[in-house]
């Protein structure tokens, strides 16, 4: 099996509720087609560079699995014909990298100097 990235842009006006059910929509389509989820990140909204489709943010997914030729061609039939998804990428991987999440919030620490 083959190592896959896979990034969603979902339009900005669904629900979380919508969200949800598209990101298990897409998980179901993956397994159904032999394929293997090996992680999902939610990067959350995030603006566009450029409005797309009258969209100026867009909710970001990452899925990260492992899947054969079927698996693709099947997640981007279904990916083609959904009036909710704004765009869609998948590359191919030499190796996952699960450690780093490259959205996650980061905390800031402030140094105060002694007086």
């Amino acid at each position: 099996m083959n190592c896959y990235e896979h990034t969603l842009i979902l339009r900005q006006d669904l629900a979380e509720s919508q969200n949800k059910k598209l990101i298990s929509k897409y998980e179901d389509i993956i397994k159904n087609n032999s394929g293997k989820i090996i992680k999902i990140e939610e990067w959350g909204f995030l603006n566009l560079a450029r409005p797309i489709k009258n969209n100026k943010k867009g909710f970001y997914l990452h899925i990260k699995f492992e899947g054969i030729g079927k698996t693709i061609e099947e997640l981007e039939r279904a990916e083609n014909i959904d009036d909710k998804l704004i765009r869609y990428l998948t590359i191919k991987v030499d190796k996952h990298d699960t450690e780093t999440n490259y959205f996650a919030k980061k905390e800031v620490q402030i140094n105060e100097k002694k007086k």
